[in-house]
């Protein structure tokens, strides 16, 4: 091995040392709380040190959030069970559900607290949250082309109900808050099913997203005339 090479090991292990010590701070404390001396304790790190490596705790944060979006994607991705379109939907936001108990302090990082100011602000730019979308949005839409939802659904509006409806249940489970004896994912499990059998039925549904916004009013623009045009 390489001096190099040995040297950006040794950077990547300090680095995942880091994030660790961030993210298990984070949940047991909460974003206000940790401090950069807090994880250079926790790490037997000075915290100058630790500048070194992130300017600033809300850039450690930042990395965090941005790691747990790969891992959350490559979950989903992989969750696919090629049983058909509407069988990939049910088993892509099951496993979105399942990254919420095995993840904990990502999924609250990621989708849950906002006192990150950077998350908050950069939320949209985030280029794994967006692919991750526009995956959920594409599989979504194969259901719709292959029969399984109404012709008439938005794919980008039924993506955001799945996701506010399972968004419940997993803070829920993170957070403890059902009666000793009540089931977790018996709860996510219905209202998983539930929100899909109200898509394919074609509940009346009232929200409309900023794409969905976007596409409506781009089909009543004709032909060669401009948005801005008067």
């Amino acid at each position: 091995m390489g001096i190099e090479e040995r040297r950006d090991r040794e950077r990547q292990a300090v680095t995942d040392s880091i994030l660790d010590a961030a993210r298990e701070l984070f949940l047991a404390e909460g974003y206000p709380s940790v401090s950069i001396r807090k994880i250079a304790e926790r790490i037997e790190y000075s915290p100058a040190a630790i500048y070194s490596y992130y300017p600033s705790k809300d850039d450690i944060f930042l990395a965090l959030a941005k790691e747990g979006f790969r891992r959350l994607d490559a979950k989903v991705q992989s969750a696919a069970c090629t049983g058909g379109p509407l069988e990939d939907v049910r088993a892509c936001w099951w496993a979105f559900y399942e990254f919420s108990k095995e993840q904990p302090e990502y999924f609250l990082l990621m989708f849950v607290d906002r006192s990150v100011p950077r998350i908050t602000e950069q939320w949209d730019g985030f280029e794994f949250l967006q692919q991750m979308l526009n995956n959920a949005v594409s599989g979504i839409q194969k259901a719709i082309d292959a029969g399984a939802f109404p012709a008439t659904l938005n794919a980008n509006a039924a993506m955001h109900m799945l996701w506010a409806g399972l968004i419940g249940p997993a803070v829920v489970g993170i957070r403890h808050r059902l009666a000793s004896g009540e089931d977790y994912d018996a709860l996510a499990r219905d209202v998983l099913n539930t929100t899909i059998a109200g898509l394919q039925v074609g509940v009346a549904t009232t929200f409309v997203s900023c794409k969905c916004a976007e596409e409506i009013a781009g089909a009543a623009i004709p032909a060669g005339a401009s948005r801005h045009d008067s």
